[in-house]
């Protein structure tokens, strides 16, 4: 990938990340579009270096939550702070176990693999659908809720299956209100960004030789800048609008990627 590229890559997961239409599935589509010939390392190692991007303007943006979070676990209070960081926690435990057992399976995922993205997409479209059916309430995220949205993001990990969409969407159907359930999901996935990137420089995943630098700093920087404008407004975005919305455009976006694929 050139450099226009990666910062083309880099504005697309800004702007899709925050909201629940797969910001993941989005750079798949436009990797596919760019063409050229990416492994699936490459392909998900860029992916994870944009993420990352994201994950901190999300921290930067969320920086009092954050604090809050690591206050909480720390002082083993059995107050609001201390509950609901140990509900983050659970909450990882699915994606967690995933990405550490099917870590190689998951990066096959990650090289164009354009009906597959479609065909999350459309499932992605779907989920909202019901979710904005849901009845509305003001109930807070619970430890078993916790759990079951979790599992919601370890399915998310496929490219296609927006993040966002599949945590918030659960959170709506099991009860909870939209505006906590758009803070828990935008909160949950820094540990397991972070997490990610820790373990691939552990690994020497940035080691390699041909490890494009350069490329992945420009989308890095295009990411978080896009990612810090965005996260504010597209949160905004999120509480007010409808979901129904975003489905529609994932049927759309989806039947485009699975008839693409398939001529």
């Amino acid at each position: 990938m050139d450099l226009l590229e990666t910062i083309i890559l880099g504005i697309i997961q800004g702007l899709t990340e925050f909201l629940p239409v797969s910001s993941s599935g989005h750079l798949e589509l436009a990797k596919a579009m760019f063409g050229g010939e990416v492994i699936g390392e490459e392909s998900m190692m860029t992916t994870v270096v944009l993420h990352f991007a994201t994950a901190l303007s999300t921290v930067v943006v969320f920086r009092k939550d954050v604090a809050e979070i690591i206050s909480g676990l720390f002082k083993f209070k059995n107050n609001e702070s201390f509950n609901f960081s140990m509900k983050i926690i659970i909450s990882m435990i699915p994606a967690a176990l995933v990405g550490f057992f099917l870590d190689d399976v998951i990066e096959t995922f990650f090289d164009r693999q354009i009906l597959l993205v479609g065909t999350m997409l459309i499932l992605t479209g779907g989920l909202l659908f019901l979710a904005d059916r849901a009845k509305k309430t003001n109930n807070s995220v619970s430890y078993p809720k916790a759990f079951i949205i979790g599992i919601s993001q370890a399915i998310a990990i496929l490219p296609g299956i927006s993040r966002s969409g599949a945590t918030i969407g659960t959170s709506v159907l099991l009860g909870i209100d939209r505006e906590k359930a758009a803070r828990f999901s935008f909160l949950m996935v820094v540990p397991l960004i972070l997490g990610k990137m820790a373990k691939d420089i552990l690994d020497g995943a940035f080691s390699a030789e041909n490890v494009p630098f350069l490329e992945l700093s420009i989308g890095f920087i295009a990411a978080f800048l896009t990612g810090l404008v965005a996260c504010t407004w597209m949160i905004a975005l999120v509480k007010r609008s409808k979901l129904s919305w975003f489905s529609i455009y994932c049927f759309i976006v989806g039947g485009i990627a699975i008839v693409w694929a398939l001529v």
